[in-house]
């Protein structure tokens, strides 16, 4: 005989058969047609609906998440990464990563050119070392040109190639007489009123001074002519 339910219900009406008492009916479906909600069998509610708790409270996680995410707003121009939303996180880390190499360039355009420059004053320095060891020597040629010994020959020849080889080195030779004393590149050794004389001037240089560049190697040492 066929039946219908669960298979203890159909031993027991197998077992009744012939009595008086009536078959006993259960309904086993899984949705209720009154209220249309989903059955669940006794025992097994408390899992099904921590389940869902749990996808709940992880759909609304991850919705919180993605509306912080989206409201992080970068301009486009600004992103290095191509390809990436505008308003993601990988923007967001893109423009960071831009702002440490511009950074880190500005840095390195920095070390650059304090090493260019530390450079550049390091040779100066040295070039002005190898000068002012050489003027004793430019003193000793000037003696002996003003007592009439390097007026010819071989060692008047090598004065000149000297002389003319510190130049080219910036040496600039401090002798000029009939200026303005200036007291930056003049050391004033004897002042003597002269004529016709409105300001101190330079009448008579006894050592020369020298300068390279802006730099004074050494003050010219001169007699000053001043107002009577």
């Amino acid at each position: 005989m066929p039946h219908h339910g669960n298979e203890e219900e159909h031993n027991s009406s197998a077992g009744q058969q012939g009595g008086a008492s009536e078959p006993v009916i259960r309904d086993n479906r899984k949705v209720d047609p009154v209220t249309g909600q989903a059955r669940h069998p006794e025992g097994s509610q408390s899992a099904p609906e921590s389940g869902a708790d749990a996808q709940d409270s992880d759909g609304d996680a991850l919705a919180q998440a993605e509306e912080i995410l989206n409201g992080i707003e970068v301009p486009a121009e600004e992103s290095v990464a191509q390809g990436v939303p505008a308003g993601s996180a990988g923007n967001a880390e893109a423009v960071e990563l831009k702002n440490d190499l511009l950074r880190l360039q500005a840095e390195y355009v920095n070390y650059r050119k304090r090493v260019e420059r530390d450079r550049a004053v390091a040779g100066e320095m040295a070039v002005i070392g190898v000068l002012n060891s050489l003027l004793p020597v430019l003193d000793d040629v000037d003696a002996a040109r003003q007592h009439g010994d390097l007026t010819d020959g071989p060692f008047a020849a090598i004065a000149t190639k000297l002389e003319n080889a510190l130049k080219t080195y910036g040496l600039v030779r401090i002798d000029e007489t009939g200026v303005e004393f200036d007291p930056t590149i003049h050391e004033a050794l004897i002042q003597q009123p002269g004529e016709d004389i409105e300001v101190d001037t330079v009448s008579q240089v006894l050592r020369s001074g020298y300068k390279s560049g802006e730099r004074v190697l050494r003050a010219a040492q001169v007699i000053v002519a001043v107002p009577a």
